[in-house]
């Protein structure tokens, strides 16, 4: 009777949303990149919403060991039910790092003569060598084109996944933390590398947002309503730290303390598109003392209405302890939310890739976690 109740639910939500009836409850939840014992970690993943509907989830796949420092290459699978069901697994991009290559970002250039899509990833050469890349799709990522590097000086350059922006002006905009040796050095600054030529040349910031401790890490991008982009780094402090730029990225304000307290993990920040709101996702788990001051569970998320000065309508998307939660993308899709993000298990150490589907409205519905 139960897989009889279920199937009859689902059948219910397919059709309501043929209708375009948003169901808040209809939650789609699966476990699209499972790890085992020859692929330990999938992590770092972008979701893209296809011309013809089909949702595109790429991920890093990780071979043998878990290690930021492994080999890994970039995947994806396809569905054609809005995330409910997945196709078979296809290499969007082979390893051709000394390391490997990872962390992938999908963006939909906006205004383009033609339907474009760029695919952004990182490729690992060493401890001090560590760049990004950029490849052109214009048949809806049947193929790509040929790499362009995008960042063109010396050094580690960390860009998390599903983190590349264009602004109203067309800009293009890569959030990096860099830092010249990631075992030797280990202090990052952030700064961003931009392009007004949809991608065929990139110049770097003229200045660095920079912090003490660990430094400023992880950047997150964001236009607002008044034409500034804001930048939230990570950091080792109790809150995330936030600088300002009144050039489209090109020069930054002196980091301050944001309006969220967060453990050092990163945090992933959008509009939505329908409501004009923010849409923060993040571990509301700051512990002073613990490994980087706190677990990254539970993950939660918050709506904004005065461009991140306050936040309300908390609630939590994962919650247990034994689970641990990051890397969050972040996308949306008609009247849902299109989010993927890792999910590390305890006990035994490996890292899957989950995909959720979620109506905007649920996340404007009664908060579940303390403020």
């Amino acid at each position: 009777m139960k897989s009889l109740a279920t199937f009859l639910i689902a059948l219910v939500s397919l059709a309501l949303a043929s209708l375009g009836v948003v169901n808040a409850n209809d939650l789609i939840s699966n476990e699209v990149y499972a790890a085992t014992e020859e692929y330990p970690r999938f992590s770092e993943g972008s979701i893209v919403s296809l011309q013809n509907g089909t949702l595109l989830y790429a991920t890093t796949q990780f071979i043998g060991s878990n290690s930021d420092f492994a080999k890994a290459r970039i995947i994806a699978k396809a569905s054609q039910d809005g995330g409910r069901t997945w196709g078979p697994t296809r290499v969007l991009q082979e390893n051709v790092g000394g390391l490997n290559v990872m962390s992938v970002s999908f963006l939909r250039f906006q205004n383009a003569d033609r339907p474009t899509l760029g695919m952004f990833y990182l490729v690992k050469n060493g401890y001090d060598d560590l760049n990004i890349y950029m490849r052109i799709s214009t048949d809806e990522a049947e193929t790509f084109g040929e790499p362009v590097l995008v960042t063109n000086q010396p050094g580690y350059h960390v860009m998390n996944n599903d983190r590349v922006q264009q602004l109203s002006s067309g800009r293009l905009l890569c959030p990096v933390a860099w830092t010249s040796d990631v075992r030797k050095e280990n202090h990052f600054v952030s700064f961003c590398y931009f392009s007004d030529d949809r991608g065929k040349t990139w110049q770097a910031s003229k200045n660095r947002v920079d912090l003490p401790k660990r430094g400023a890490m992880e950047p997150e991008v964001l236009e607002l309503k008044d034409g500034r982009v804001l930048m939230i780094v990570r950091t080792q402090f109790p809150k995330i730290y936030a600088s300002y730029s009144k050039d489209d990225g090109n020069t930054w304000s002196k980091p301050e303390p944001w309006t969220v307290e967060a453990p050092e993990a990163p945090t992933t920040l959008r509009r939505i598109p329908s409501t004009g709101d923010l849409l923060l996702i993040w571990n509301p788990n700051y512990q002073e003392g613990v490994g980087h001051n706190g677990r990254r569970t539970p993950l939660a998320a918050a709506i904004s209405k005065d461009e991140g000065k306050t936040w309300i309508h908390r609630k939590l998307l994962e919650d247990r302890d034994d689970q641990t939660y990051a890397y969050t993308s972040l996308t949306f899709a008609e009247n849902r939310s299109l989010i993927s993000y890792y999910v590390g298990d305890n006990e035994t150490g490996r890292i899957s890739s989950r995909f959720r589907s979620i109506p905007i409205e649920w996340f404007y519905g009664d908060e579940n976690i303390a403020r």
